[in-house]
Protein backbone atom coordinates (compact mmCIF):
# COMPACT_ATOMS: atom_id res chain seq x y z
CA UNK A 1 0.00 0.00 0.00
CA UNK A 2 1.97 3.29 -1.31
CA UNK A 3 2.22 5.73 1.68
CA UNK A 4 0.10 8.40 2.32
CA UNK A 5 1.84 11.89 1.35
CA UNK A 6 1.45 14.26 4.45
CA UNK A 7 1.85 17.73 3.58
CA UNK A 8 4.41 19.81 5.53
CA UNK A 9 3.39 22.61 8.30
CA UNK A 10 4.66 24.97 5.41
CA UNK A 11 2.59 23.71 3.10
CA UNK A 12 -0.59 23.83 5.16
CA UNK A 13 0.26 27.36 6.15
CA UNK A 14 0.78 28.28 2.36
CA UNK A 15 -2.88 26.56 1.55
CA UNK A 16 -4.29 28.39 4.01
CA UNK A 17 -3.05 32.27 3.41
CA UNK A 18 -4.16 31.16 -0.28
CA UNK A 19 -7.78 30.01 0.58
CA UNK A 20 -8.22 33.05 2.78
CA UNK A 21 -6.36 35.29 -0.42
CA UNK A 22 -9.29 33.54 -2.50
CA UNK A 23 -12.15 34.80 0.17
CA UNK A 24 -11.05 38.38 0.07
CA UNK A 25 -10.90 38.61 -3.98
CA UNK A 26 -14.14 36.97 -3.95
CA UNK A 27 -15.50 38.98 -1.59
CA UNK A 28 -14.40 42.52 -3.30
CA UNK A 29 -15.63 40.57 -6.85
CA UNK A 30 -19.32 40.24 -5.01
CA UNK A 31 -19.28 43.76 -4.10
CA UNK A 32 -18.85 44.54 -7.66
CA UNK A 33 -21.50 42.74 -8.62
CA UNK A 34 -23.80 43.99 -5.54
CA UNK A 35 -23.15 47.26 -6.88
CA UNK A 36 -24.21 46.94 -10.79
CA UNK A 37 -26.97 45.40 -9.26
CA UNK A 38 -27.78 47.97 -6.63
CA UNK A 39 -27.76 50.66 -9.73
CA UNK A 40 -29.76 48.75 -11.77
CA UNK A 41 -32.57 47.97 -9.31
CA UNK A 42 -35.18 51.06 -9.71
CA UNK A 43 -38.18 52.56 -11.76
CA UNK A 44 -36.39 51.34 -14.83
CA UNK A 45 -34.54 47.93 -14.32
CA UNK A 46 -31.68 47.45 -15.74
CA UNK A 47 -29.15 44.17 -16.18
CA UNK A 48 -25.54 43.93 -14.23
CA UNK A 49 -24.08 43.43 -17.84
CA UNK A 50 -26.03 46.97 -19.34
CA UNK A 51 -24.86 48.47 -16.00
CA UNK A 52 -21.36 47.49 -16.16
CA UNK A 53 -21.50 48.71 -19.83
CA UNK A 54 -22.87 51.76 -19.10
CA UNK A 55 -19.77 52.30 -16.18
CA UNK A 56 -17.21 51.51 -18.28
CA UNK A 57 -17.87 52.80 -21.64
CA UNK A 58 -20.38 55.69 -21.33
CA UNK A 59 -20.13 56.78 -24.70
CA UNK A 60 -21.89 53.17 -26.17
CA UNK A 61 -24.38 53.04 -24.22
CA UNK A 62 -28.28 55.33 -24.65
CA UNK A 63 -27.89 58.62 -23.15
CA UNK A 64 -30.66 57.90 -21.23
CA UNK A 65 -29.04 55.18 -19.31
CA UNK A 66 -25.28 57.11 -18.80
CA UNK A 67 -27.86 59.63 -17.04
CA UNK A 68 -29.76 57.07 -15.01
CA UNK A 69 -26.35 55.66 -13.93
CA UNK A 70 -23.87 58.40 -13.29
CA UNK A 71 -26.20 61.08 -12.18
CA UNK A 72 -28.80 59.33 -10.41
CA UNK A 73 -28.05 55.93 -8.87
CA UNK A 74 -24.30 55.95 -8.71
CA UNK A 75 -23.98 58.29 -6.00
CA UNK A 76 -26.64 56.01 -4.02
CA UNK A 77 -24.35 52.98 -4.98
CA UNK A 78 -21.32 54.65 -4.30
CA UNK A 79 -22.45 56.10 -0.76
CA UNK A 80 -23.73 52.64 0.42
CA UNK A 81 -20.16 50.99 -0.21
CA UNK A 82 -18.71 53.47 1.52
CA UNK A 83 -20.62 53.86 4.68
CA UNK A 84 -20.95 49.77 4.68
CA UNK A 85 -17.60 49.43 4.42
CA UNK A 86 -16.72 52.21 7.08
CA UNK A 87 -19.58 50.63 9.71
CA UNK A 88 -17.75 47.22 9.06
CA UNK A 89 -13.98 48.46 9.73
CA UNK A 90 -15.50 50.02 12.96
CA UNK A 91 -17.36 46.99 13.76
CA UNK A 92 -14.17 44.54 13.41
CA UNK A 93 -12.02 46.80 14.97
CA UNK A 94 -14.35 47.31 17.85
CA UNK A 95 -15.02 43.55 18.42
CA UNK A 96 -11.80 43.07 18.70
CA UNK A 97 -10.47 45.73 20.84
CA UNK A 98 -13.60 44.55 23.45
CA UNK A 99 -13.03 40.40 22.82
CA UNK A 100 -16.86 41.00 21.95
CA UNK A 101 -18.39 39.70 19.14
CA UNK A 102 -21.57 41.68 20.05
CA UNK A 103 -20.28 44.91 19.82
CA UNK A 104 -20.53 47.72 17.98
CA UNK A 105 -20.64 51.30 17.15
CA UNK A 106 -24.30 51.25 17.29
CA UNK A 107 -24.96 48.79 20.50
CA UNK A 108 -22.50 51.26 22.54
CA UNK A 109 -24.43 54.51 22.01
CA UNK A 110 -22.58 56.55 19.23
CA UNK A 111 -25.25 56.25 16.87
CA UNK A 112 -27.76 57.10 19.60
CA UNK A 113 -25.73 60.26 20.58
CA UNK A 114 -25.52 61.18 16.66
CA UNK A 115 -29.60 61.14 16.56
CA UNK A 116 -29.44 62.98 19.33
CA UNK A 117 -27.48 66.01 17.73
CA UNK A 118 -29.46 65.35 14.57
CA UNK A 119 -32.48 65.82 16.27
CA UNK A 120 -31.36 68.84 18.86
CA UNK A 121 -30.75 70.93 15.14
CA UNK A 122 -33.62 69.88 13.87
CA UNK A 123 -36.37 70.32 16.48
CA UNK A 124 -34.58 73.46 18.10
CA UNK A 125 -31.70 74.50 15.96
CA UNK A 126 -29.16 74.55 18.54
CA UNK A 127 -25.45 72.87 17.32
CA UNK A 128 -22.56 73.00 17.98
CA UNK A 129 -21.06 73.50 14.69
CA UNK A 130 -20.80 77.21 13.93
CA UNK A 131 -21.84 77.91 10.41
CA UNK A 132 -25.25 76.19 9.42
CA UNK A 133 -26.13 75.15 6.09
CA UNK A 134 -26.10 72.08 3.72
CA UNK A 135 -23.52 70.03 6.82
CA UNK A 136 -25.54 71.27 10.31
CA UNK A 137 -27.77 68.50 10.87
CA UNK A 138 -24.48 66.17 9.97
CA UNK A 139 -22.20 68.19 11.57
CA UNK A 140 -24.22 68.13 15.13
CA UNK A 141 -24.64 64.69 14.68
CA UNK A 142 -20.79 64.21 14.39
CA UNK A 143 -19.91 66.53 17.50
CA UNK A 144 -22.24 64.38 19.38
CA UNK A 145 -21.38 61.18 18.31
CA UNK A 146 -17.15 62.01 19.02
CA UNK A 147 -17.80 63.54 21.74
CA UNK A 148 -19.51 60.23 22.90
CA UNK A 149 -16.16 58.56 21.66
CA UNK A 150 -14.17 60.59 24.14
CA UNK A 151 -16.02 60.07 26.82
CA UNK A 152 -15.85 56.45 26.46
CA UNK A 153 -12.12 56.88 25.62
CA UNK A 154 -11.66 58.95 29.07
CA UNK A 155 -13.39 55.80 31.16
CA UNK A 156 -10.36 53.73 29.34
CA UNK A 157 -7.78 56.09 30.79
CA UNK A 158 -9.45 55.46 34.51
CA UNK A 159 -7.43 53.33 36.71
CA UNK A 160 -9.09 49.77 37.60
CA UNK A 161 -11.62 50.18 34.32
CA UNK A 162 -12.09 46.20 32.91
CA UNK A 163 -13.52 45.52 29.27
CA UNK A 164 -16.96 44.74 30.89
CA UNK A 165 -17.16 48.50 32.47
CA UNK A 166 -16.62 49.99 29.42
CA UNK A 167 -19.35 48.07 27.31
CA UNK A 168 -21.81 48.77 30.07
CA UNK A 169 -20.70 52.51 29.91
CA UNK A 170 -21.74 52.46 26.60
CA UNK A 171 -24.72 50.61 26.87
CA UNK A 172 -25.40 53.23 29.57
CA UNK A 173 -24.91 56.05 27.36
CA UNK A 174 -27.05 54.45 24.65
CA UNK A 175 -30.13 54.11 27.08
CA UNK A 176 -29.27 58.08 27.61
CA UNK A 177 -29.53 59.13 24.77
CA UNK A 178 -32.44 57.11 23.34
CA UNK A 179 -34.13 59.14 26.45
CA UNK A 180 -33.02 62.35 25.18
CA UNK A 181 -34.05 61.62 21.81
CA UNK A 182 -37.46 60.58 23.49
CA UNK A 183 -37.67 63.67 25.09
CA UNK A 184 -37.10 65.90 22.27
CA UNK A 185 -39.38 64.03 19.71
CA UNK A 186 -42.22 64.70 22.56
CA UNK A 187 -41.25 68.54 22.57
CA UNK A 188 -41.57 68.61 18.56
CA UNK A 189 -44.29 69.95 16.03
CA UNK A 190 -45.26 67.31 13.61
CA UNK A 191 -43.34 68.30 10.60
CA UNK A 192 -39.88 68.54 13.19
CA UNK A 193 -41.30 65.10 14.49
CA UNK A 194 -41.63 63.62 10.88
CA UNK A 195 -37.60 64.92 9.75
CA UNK A 196 -36.66 63.51 12.94
CA UNK A 197 -37.68 60.07 12.27
CA UNK A 198 -37.15 60.06 8.39
CA UNK A 199 -33.34 60.56 9.66
CA UNK A 200 -33.12 58.20 12.31
CA UNK A 201 -34.31 55.47 9.55
CA UNK A 202 -31.81 56.17 7.94
CA UNK A 203 -31.61 56.84 4.46
CA UNK A 204 -29.00 57.16 1.40
CA UNK A 205 -30.80 59.70 -0.23
CA UNK A 206 -29.05 62.42 1.01
CA UNK A 207 -25.91 60.95 -0.68
CA UNK A 208 -23.44 63.68 -2.61
CA UNK A 209 -20.19 63.34 -4.26
CA UNK A 210 -18.67 65.87 -1.54
CA UNK A 211 -19.79 63.44 1.42
CA UNK A 212 -18.30 60.50 -0.48
CA UNK A 213 -15.48 62.13 -0.89
CA UNK A 214 -15.08 62.80 2.62
CA UNK A 215 -16.05 59.04 3.17
CA UNK A 216 -12.86 57.91 1.02
CA UNK A 217 -10.98 60.29 2.68
CA UNK A 218 -11.59 59.01 6.20
CA UNK A 219 -10.84 55.63 4.57
CA UNK A 220 -7.85 56.09 3.24
CA UNK A 221 -6.78 57.98 6.42
CA UNK A 222 -8.10 54.82 8.64
CA UNK A 223 -7.45 51.66 6.83
CA UNK A 224 -3.83 52.08 6.77
CA UNK A 225 -3.33 52.57 10.12
CA UNK A 226 -5.10 49.69 11.23
CA UNK A 227 -3.40 47.99 8.51
CA UNK A 228 0.09 48.76 10.08
CA UNK A 229 -1.35 47.54 13.15
CA UNK A 230 -2.64 44.15 12.01
CA UNK A 231 -0.15 41.81 13.66
CA UNK A 232 -0.80 43.34 17.03
CA UNK A 233 -4.27 43.65 16.81
CA UNK A 234 -4.22 39.89 15.80
CA UNK A 235 -2.20 39.20 19.46
CA UNK A 236 -4.54 41.03 21.13
CA UNK A 237 -7.43 38.89 19.94
CA UNK A 238 -5.04 36.12 21.86
CA UNK A 239 -6.13 38.31 25.37
CA UNK A 240 -4.19 41.52 27.08
CA UNK A 241 -1.79 39.41 28.92
CA UNK A 242 -0.59 37.50 26.32
CA UNK A 243 -0.66 39.82 23.75
CA UNK A 244 1.89 42.38 26.54
CA UNK A 245 4.09 39.27 26.84
CA UNK A 246 4.57 39.91 22.83
CA UNK A 247 6.17 43.18 23.08
CA UNK A 248 2.30 44.82 22.33
CA UNK A 249 1.67 48.19 23.93
CA UNK A 250 -2.49 47.06 24.77
CA UNK A 251 -3.61 50.60 26.06
CA UNK A 252 -2.17 52.69 23.64
CA UNK A 253 -3.19 50.31 21.06
CA UNK A 254 -7.06 50.21 22.17
CA UNK A 255 -6.87 54.00 23.01
CA UNK A 256 -5.54 54.54 19.09
CA UNK A 257 -8.42 52.16 17.84
CA UNK A 258 -10.90 53.63 19.66
CA UNK A 259 -10.26 56.67 18.24
CA UNK A 260 -10.56 55.64 14.66
CA UNK A 261 -13.45 53.31 15.37
CA UNK A 262 -15.34 56.86 16.58
CA UNK A 263 -14.49 58.29 13.33
CA UNK A 264 -15.78 56.26 11.06
CA UNK A 265 -18.73 55.53 12.78
CA UNK A 266 -19.47 59.13 13.91
CA UNK A 267 -18.95 60.30 10.01
CA UNK A 268 -21.31 57.24 8.88
CA UNK A 269 -24.21 58.30 11.19
CA UNK A 270 -23.91 61.84 10.73
CA UNK A 271 -24.35 61.14 6.84
CA UNK A 272 -26.47 58.58 6.57
CA UNK A 273 -28.62 58.73 9.92
CA UNK A 274 -29.27 55.41 11.90
CA UNK A 275 -28.05 52.66 10.47
CA UNK A 276 -27.35 49.35 12.71
CA UNK A 277 -26.34 45.85 12.37
CA UNK A 278 -23.79 46.61 9.28
CA UNK A 279 -21.02 46.68 12.26
CA UNK A 280 -22.01 43.63 13.82
CA UNK A 281 -23.09 41.38 10.65
CA UNK A 282 -20.20 42.11 9.01
CA UNK A 283 -17.22 41.55 10.81
CA UNK A 284 -19.14 38.51 11.78
CA UNK A 285 -19.21 37.07 8.35
CA UNK A 286 -15.91 37.54 7.86
CA UNK A 287 -14.48 35.91 10.89
CA UNK A 288 -16.18 32.59 9.89
CA UNK A 289 -14.60 33.27 6.42
CA UNK A 290 -11.04 33.84 7.27
CA UNK A 291 -10.60 34.00 10.94
CA UNK A 292 -9.23 36.24 13.18
CA UNK A 293 -6.02 37.08 11.36
CA UNK A 294 -6.08 41.12 10.42
CA UNK A 295 -4.67 40.98 7.41
CA UNK A 296 -7.18 38.74 5.91
CA UNK A 297 -10.46 40.25 8.26
CA UNK A 298 -10.37 43.54 8.11
CA UNK A 299 -10.33 43.83 4.46
CA UNK A 300 -13.35 41.20 4.27
CA UNK A 301 -15.26 43.04 7.10
CA UNK A 302 -15.38 45.93 5.07
CA UNK A 303 -16.62 44.12 1.88
CA UNK A 304 -19.04 42.54 3.77
CA UNK A 305 -19.83 45.39 5.24
CA UNK A 306 -20.19 46.90 2.12
CA UNK A 307 -21.85 43.93 0.60
CA UNK A 308 -24.62 43.81 3.48
CA UNK A 309 -25.36 47.73 3.18
CA UNK A 310 -25.34 47.63 -0.89
CA UNK A 311 -27.95 44.95 -1.15
CA UNK A 312 -30.20 46.57 1.62
CA UNK A 313 -30.35 49.64 -0.77
CA UNK A 314 -31.33 47.22 -3.39
CA UNK A 315 -34.11 45.92 -1.62
CA UNK A 316 -35.18 49.11 -0.30
CA UNK A 317 -35.97 49.89 -3.85
CA UNK A 318 -36.83 46.60 -4.97
CA UNK A 319 -39.94 45.59 -2.87
CA UNK A 320 -42.25 47.66 -4.01
CA UNK A 321 -42.03 49.33 -7.05
CA UNK A 322 -41.91 53.26 -6.95
CA UNK A 323 -41.15 53.10 -3.44
CA UNK A 324 -37.87 53.30 -1.65
CA UNK A 325 -38.00 52.20 1.62
CA UNK A 326 -36.05 53.71 4.41
CA UNK A 327 -32.24 51.87 4.43
CA UNK A 328 -31.92 51.37 8.55
CA UNK A 329 -35.60 49.26 8.11
CA UNK A 330 -34.29 46.50 5.98
CA UNK A 331 -30.98 46.32 8.01
CA UNK A 332 -32.83 45.99 11.19
CA UNK A 333 -34.63 43.66 9.66
CA UNK A 334 -31.93 41.66 8.30
CA UNK A 335 -29.78 42.13 11.21
CA UNK A 336 -32.50 41.18 14.37
CA UNK A 337 -32.44 36.90 13.37
CA UNK A 338 -29.07 37.27 12.65
CA UNK A 339 -28.01 39.16 16.32
CA UNK A 340 -30.59 36.65 17.91
CA UNK A 341 -28.94 33.52 16.38
CA UNK A 342 -25.59 34.87 17.46
CA UNK A 343 -26.73 35.32 20.94
CA UNK A 344 -27.40 31.83 21.10
CA UNK A 345 -24.88 29.84 19.63
CA UNK A 346 -22.33 32.17 22.22
CA UNK A 347 -24.94 30.92 24.56
CA UNK A 348 -24.71 27.31 23.73
CA UNK A 349 -20.86 27.44 23.81
CA UNK A 350 -20.89 28.58 26.79
CA UNK A 351 -22.64 26.22 28.82
CA UNK A 352 -19.95 23.57 26.92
Amino acid sequence: MADIAIPSAGERYRRRIYRKSLFVLGAFAALVLAVCIDIGVGPGWYSPAEVFRALVMPDTVEPKLAIIVWDVRLPVAVMAVMIGAMLGVAGAQMQTILHNPLADPFTLGISSAASFGAALAIAVGVGLWPAGGTFFIAANAFIFALGTSLVLFAFTRMRGVTIETFVLVGIALFFTFNALLAFIQYHSSESQLQQIIFWMMGSLARATWTKIAICAGLLALVVPLAWARNSMMTALTMGDERAASLGVPVARLRLEMLASISLLAATATAFVGTIGFVGLVGPHIARMLVGEDQRYFLPVSAAAGAIILSAASTLAKGITPGVIYPIGIITALVGVPFFLSLVMSIRRETWR
